[in-house]
C-alpha cells in the first residue's frame, strides 16, 4: 500500500468526493494540510480575509449548483469558533459544507495549549457530526463518513478537527481504491403517494407548497411537471423560490409575514388543501398557526421523519426525499390524467392569477432621497431571468423578496433561518466562484454590508466579479421597524457626519472610498433616474475588471416595509398600494382593475 501523511490522504479524498474548490485561512496548526493541498493539486483555494467569511463562501458555493459541497479551512482555536456562525447558517437551511480545522497536538489537548479548544463539542449542536480525530489511521474513514453524512437524509454540515501531529503522521492509503459510501435517502411508497393524490383530488382549491428540499434534491422540474399535470397552483417558500418561474401561470406567489406577496397570502387563504414538499413550515412563512391551518387539510412530505409534526400535525405525513416522492407523484398523476380522473383546476388557477394582477404594491416613486421600492423596480429592468440573487436578512431582503423576480432554482440564494449579518458578501463570492460566467447580484442594507466588507478584497485579489446593490439609509432598518412596537428608536441609528466626506451629510461611512480602497469598483446613486444607468455600468465594469462592483443607493432614512407581526391575514401595508399600471411597471402581471 502507498504511504502518505494523513493530511495528504484527506486531500486525495476531497478530490475523489468531487471537491474542486476550497475557501480558508492558513495557520500554524493547519499548515500540514495546506502543504498537502499544494503538493496534491486539483483543489483551487480562495484565501478569505476572515474565517467566518470562508464558511459563508463555502455555503454560497454549495447553494449555487447541484452536487457542490463547499469546503472551508482554518487553523485551530478561534478559526474554528469563527466558523460556528457559518455552520449554524448551513445546518439551519440544510446545506452541506465541510469545515476542516487544525488543532494542537494530541499530547497537549488537556494542557491549555495555545489556541487549543474543544471545537468538536462547540460545533456539535450546529453540525450533523463534529469530530476531533485522535488516530491518524482513522482520517480516511472520518472523511469518508463526513461526505456520506452530508449527503444522506437531510443535508447539512460536518466539522473535522485535525491535530497537527495527526496530520503529519504517515499512514497506508491508496487513493485509487477509495470509493464514496452510497448515499441513503428515504423514499415514499406508491401507496402513500396514491393516498396523497387522492386527498388532493378530493379538494376544491388545492395548493402545492414547494420548499427548499426540492431544490436540494434537484427535483424542481418534477415539481413543475406535477403542477402542470394536475393544474394545481404553487406557493414557493422563500427557500424554494425559483422552483418554477415567477411568471408561470401556476405560480400563486409567496406566502408569509414578511417575504410575501399580497396575492400570495390572499391565494393561500382561499385554499382548502395544502401539499407541502421539502418545506419545514417556518414561522415567518406560517405566522399564527390557527390562521394558517384553519379550514385546510395538510399533507407534508419531508426527508427528515422528525420534521413531520414538529410545527403542527399534518393529516398525512410522508418521510421521503423530495425527488423520490415527486417521481411517484408524477407517475400517479399521469395515470389519473390519462384515465380522465383528475379534476379540472383551470378556474381555481385562473383566480390565483387574477389576484396576481390586482393585489400589487407600488414600486414607482420619484422621491429624493430614494425610496427602496424604486431600487427593486430598476433592478427588475436591469437584471434578467438568468440573474442569481444573493442576500441575507433585513428590510432590503424583505423588500427584495416582495418586489424582485426569480425564474430558476438556485437563483435566489438566501440564508433563510439563521440570517447572519455579513453573510451576503462572502456568500456572493462563493456563488460567483461556482458560476464564474453567470450574472450574480448581491443585495445588502448598509449594516449587513459593513459586517464583512473586508471580504471584497478577496474578490479583487482572486478576480471574482459580481454586482452588489447596497441600499443605504444609515439605519438598522428592520430593527428600527420592530422597535415601533416598544415605542423606541434606540441604538439603531448609524448616522454621523464623516469628517472626510462632508458631501454625505449624516450618512456616515463613505462606502465608495472603502470599496475602492479594497480594490473594487463603486458607484453612488442619489436620484431615481440614475439607477438603471448605474446598474448597466456596473455590469460592464464587473465584466471588464473582473472584480466586485458596488452600486450604493442613498435611501430615505425611514421606510416601513409591508409585514405582519402575527398572521398572514393581517399584513400592514405602510406605503401606497398600486392602483394604476404605472405604479408597478415591472410587476409580473400588468395591474388590472380590482
Amino acid at each position: 500500500m502507498p504511504r502518505m501523511t494523513a493530511a495528504r490522504a484527506a486531500v486525495e479524498i476531497l478530490k475523489r468526493e468531487g471537491v474542486s474548490n476550497a475557501f480558508g485561512v492558513p495557520g500554524a496548526a493547519i499548515n500540514p494540510f495546506y502543504a498537502a493541498l499544494k503538493a496534491s493539486g486539483g483543489v483551487n483555494h480562495t484565501l478569505a480575509r476572515h474565517v467566518e467569511g470562508a464558511s459563508h463562501m463555502a455555503e454560497g458555493y454549495t447553494r449555487a449548483k447541484a452536487g457542490n459541497i463547499g469546503v472551508c479551512i482554518g487553523t485551530s482555536g478561534p478559526a474554528g469558533t469563527d466558523m460556528i456562525t457559518g455552520l449554524y447558517s448551513a445546518i439551519a437551511d440544510s446545506i452541506p459544507i465541510l469545515c476542516i480545522t487544525g488543532q494542537a497536538p494530541t499530547a497537549v489537548l488537556h494542557k491549555e495549549d495555545f489556541q487549543a479548544v474543544d471545537i468538536a463539542s462547540i460545533a456539535k449542536p450546529v453540525t450533523k457530526a463534529a469530530t476531533t480525530v485522535l488516530e491518524a489511521a482513522q482520517v480516511p474513514g472520518v472523511f469518508q463518513q463526513a461526505f456520506h453524512l452530508m449527503r444522506t437524509g437531510r443535508p447539512g454540515p460536518v466539522l473535522i478537527d485535525l491535530p497537527i501531529d495527526v496530520q503529519l503522521t504517515e499512514i497506508e492509503f491508496d487513493p485509487e481504491l477509495y470509493e464514496p459510501i452510497p448515499v441513503h435517502k428515504p423514499a415514499a411508497s406508491r401507496k402513500q403517494i396514491e393516498r396523497a393524490v387522492r386527498m388532493l383530488n378530493d379538494s376544491e382549491r388545492p395548493v402545492l407548497v414547494a420548499g427548499g428540499g426540492i431544490i436540494n434534491a434537484d427535483a424542481s422540474e418534477l415539481l413543475v411537471e406535477f403542477a402542470e399535470l394536475t393544474g394545481v397552483p404553487v406557493v414557493p417558500t422563500l427557500m424554494g423560490w425559483g422552483i418554477l418561474p415567477d411568471d408561470h401561470e401556476l405560480n400563486a406567489g409567496m406566502v408569509g409575514l414578511q417575504t410575501s406577496h399580497r396575492y400570495g397570502n390572499a391565494n393561500f387563504l382561499e385554499s382548502d388543501f395544502v401539499l407541502g414538499i421539502g418545506n419545514r413550515w417556518a414561522n415567518r412563512h406560517t405566522g399564527k398557526l390557527d390562521v394558517y391551518t384553519q379550514g385546510r387539510t395538510f399533507v407534508h412530505v419531508d426527508i427528515e421523519p422528525t420534521q413531520i409534526g414538529k410545527i403542527f400535525a399534518p393529516d398525512l405525513g410522508i418521510a421521503s426525499d423530495a425527488k423520490a416522492a415527486l417521481e411517484l407523484f408524477v407517475e400517479v398523476a399521469r395515470e389519473l390524467k390519462a384515465a380522465g380522473e383528475l379534476k379540472d383546476r383551470s378556474a381555481w388557477a385562473a383566480s390565483t392569477q387574477e389576484r396576481k394582477a390586482t393585489l400589487q404594491r407600488k414600486t414607482h416613486f420619484d422621491n429624493v432621497p430614494l425610496k427602496p421600492q424604486r431600487v427593486y423596480e430598476e433592478m427588475n429592468r436591469a437584471f434578467g431571468p438568468e440573474t442569481r440573487y444573493v442576500t441575507t436578512i433585513g428590510l432590503s431582503q424583505i423588500a427584495g423578496a416582495q418586489m424582485l423576480h426569480v425564474y430558476k432554482p438556485r437563483h435566489w440564494i438566501n440564508c433563510g433561518q439563521a440570517g447572519p449579518l455579513g453573510w451576503t458578501i462572502p456568500a456572493a463570492l462563493g456563488v460567483a466562484t461556482a458560476d464564474p460566467e453567470g450574472t450574480v447580484v448581491a443585495l445588502s442594507g448598509d449594516y449587513d454590508f459593513q459586517f464583512m466588507l473586508e471580504e471584497l478584497a478577496v474578490g479583487a485579489q482572486h478576480r471574482i466579479p459580481y454586482v452588489h446593490v447596497l441600499v443605504n439609509n444609515s439605519y438598522l432598518g428592520l430593527i428600527r421597524q420592530a422597535q415601533r412596537n416598544f415605542d423606541i428608536d434606540f441604538q439603531v441609528n448609524l448616522e454621523f457626519e464623516n469628517l472626510n466626506s462632508p458631501e454625505l451629510g449624516v450618512y456616515g461611512v463613505d462606502h465608495v472610498k472603502v470599496v475602492e480602497g479594497l480594490g473594487c469598483k463603486a458607484i453612488r446613486v442619489t436620484e431615481p433616474d440614475q439607477l438603471l444607468p448605474a446598474f448597466e455600468e456596473a455590469k460592464k465594469l464587473a465584466a471588464e475588471f473582473r472584480v466586485p462592483v458596488v452600486v450604493e443607493a442613498i435611501l430615505e432614512r425611514v421606510t416601513n416595509i409591508a409585514m405582519s407581526g402575527t398572521d398572514i391575514a393581517s399584513v400592514n401595508e405602510f406605503e401606497d398600494l398600486a392602483t394604476d399600471p404605472s405604479h408597478a411597471p415591472t410587476a409580473i402581471r400588468p395591474l388590472a382593475a380590482s
